[in-house]
């Protein structure tokens, strides 16, 4: 059965595995993510010796990767941005390459073993300090013509107090959660989290319950406006909130007032959390890699 590596460049740790034609990982290890360049290179070689029987090479990064290769935007990976490190690792170790954002991957990881599976037309959130995440169509991600496909948080959202309204990330992300109960309680909010505004909340604690409600509100409407615009079959949500048992009915009972209160508004949006986690984008980047080849729209030269 064909094998492949599979890298996960975060900004801490590089997560390296081996994944074959049926999304099973063979294995997997990570390390600290390299200093420079020249030692992600130098790593990746050491891999591809070790593991010589691999077919290719197939990447989940930060940032919007162009077709050609380069890593446009930034991150906490500094020098992967500039440089053509596609072309740079296809001159360097013989084999194909394959290239996606990360939030793109872990899309592909639901699309070919999880929670979207069988599915063409979804659209993957990811919640945590902003809000990211992908769009797939046919099976396949959009990019979109800035490559900003996927980039949910910049979505407007009204409010009493701005004339323009905010971003979504602005009010519907688990740092906006943690900033707001941080000022209403006066703390700073390097000394709060997420996971303690819950515990708090279970505990009765009347502002966490009552900044959650609108945490939870906030959320329901920016996925109300992403059903409408693009219609998918399911929209999955992602990152360190998914892990809460209530989040899927929480939000599913604030779009059903919402759905109420809006006249002629008849679909309701089908949620869920994501399947994969920790690795996602390792499954991802391969499916990537295999479906591009299987459209033969995959430049392997």
């Amino acid at each position: 059965m064909d094998k492949y590596i599979s890298l996960d460049i975060g900004g801490t740790y590089i997560k390296k595995g081996i994944v074959n034609e049926s999304g099973e990982i063979l294995k997997h290890h990570k390390e600290k993510t390299p200093k420079t360049l020249e030692e992600l290179f130098l790593l990746i070689e050491q891999y591809i010796l070790q593991n010589s029987d691999t077919l290719a090479l197939t990447v989940s990064c930060p940032g919007a990767v162009t077709d050609e290769g380069l890593i446009q935007g930034a991150s906490a990976v500094s020098y992967l941005h500039g440089p053509n490190i596609k072309q740079m690792l296809k001159a360097r170790i013989g084999l194909p390459v394959y290239m996606e954002n990360d939030a793109n991957c872990a899309a592909y990881a639901e699309i070919w073993k999880g929670a979207a599976k069988d599915r063409k037309d979804v659209l993957v959130v990811v919640i945590g300090t902003g809000i990211g995440g992908a769009v797939v169509k046919d099976g396949l991600i959009h990019r979109g013509a800035n490559l900003h496909g996927g980039e949910f948080g910049y979505m407007l959202i009204p409010t009493k107090t701005s004339e323009n309204g905010v971003t979504w990330s602005q009010i519907a992300s688990t740092k906006a959660l943690v900033k707001k109960v941080a000022q209403q309680k006066q703390l700073d909010a390097s000394d709060l989290t997420g996971e303690a505004i819950f515990d708090m909340a279970d505990m009765g604690d009347i502002i966490c319950i009552e900044a959650l409600e609108a945490f939870y509100h906030s959320l329901a409407l920016g996925i109300y406006n992403l059903q409408y615009i693009y219609d998918p079959e399911i929209i999955l949500i992602g990152g360190g909130i998914s892990e809460r048992n209530d989040l899927v009915d929480r939000i599913d009972g604030k779009l059903t007032h919402i759905i109420e209160l809006i006249e002629d508004s008849t679909v309701k949006p089908m949620i869920n959390t994501c399947a994969f986690r920790q690795h996602a984008n390792l499954l991802g980047s391969v499916y990537g890699f295999l479906r591009e080849k299987e459209l033969d729209i995959l430049d392997i030269n």
